[in-house]
């Protein structure tokens, strides 16, 4: 398959896709694309929703917050606002990447180590990078919300609402569960299902799909719930 082959097929044909890719494992292009697409919605947010409206929020919002002056809040936004954008792009270029050489690792070690299937890091990094490319689709669409959308109105944290947390209200309740049900999100089901189907192409035969779904599943729990617990402790 070419590379414009598998760019479709990972949506159309994921089997067949990830198996390709599995026999010829390459990452550049779909690890490239979701760089861009993030970098583009950075981009975005700063010139049509503005950095300081997301600042202000989250320092007016905070406990934490109300024991500054209104003069030392103000400087913390302005401080946090020509930073915010900065973090972005720097924390897109070194995050995404980071981000699928430890979970390729997590998943490698898992499988090789935990289900004793021959699987190597190359191929399951690639799967990785591939299965990430519905959160591109998740970009543009944030990038259309965003145009078309009241910037007082648009969350940057849950920006399409594909989850429960959409009908939940963050300010009330519990944090915990408001980061779970924010969690529970179609785009990243659809991203673990394609993980899945690709770590089972690597493996072969020696893993089944509930297997391989059980060791993509497990490290994403894990981070759930440490997340959301924090956001319980500290939110």
């Amino acid at each position: 398959m070419g590379e414009f082959s598998r760019l479709c097929g990972v949506f159309f044909e994921p089997s067949k896709t990830f198996a390709d890719i599995a026999r010829r494992p390459s990452w550049l292009v779909p690890l490239a694309l979701m760089i861009l697409a993030s970098i583009g919605v950075t981009a975005l947010y700063g010139q049509h929703v503005g950095w300081e409206r997301l600042i202000r929020h989250q320092i007016e919002t905070s406990s934490r917050a109300q024991q500054l002056s209104p003069e030392q809040k103000e400087q913390a936004i302005a401080t946090q606002a020509r930073l915010a954008p900065l973090f972005g792009y720097v924390g897109t270029l070194i995050g995404i990447p980071l981000y699928c050489l430890l979970t390729a690792g997590i998943f490698t070690g898992l499988v090789a180590g935990v289900m004793s299937a021959p699987v190597r890091f190359k191929q399951v990094f690639a799967v990785v990078t591939y299965a990430g490319l519905p959160n591109v689709l998740a970009a543009l669409l944030t990038g259309i919300v965003i145009l078309l959308k009241n910037p007082d109105d648009f969350d940057l944290q849950n920006p399409l609402m594909f989850n429960a947390g959409a009908f939940m209200d963050p300010e009330h309740g519990s944090k915990f569960l408001h980061s779970v049900a924010t969690s529970v999100d179609m785009f990243s089901f659809w991203v673990i299902l394609l993980m899945a189907i690709g770590v089972k192409a690597g493996a072969g035969k020696k893993l089944s799909f509930g297997g391989a779904l059980f060791v993509v599943m497990l490290p994403w729990a894990v981070y759930v719930l440490g997340k959301s617990a924090l956001a319980g402790l500290f939110g």
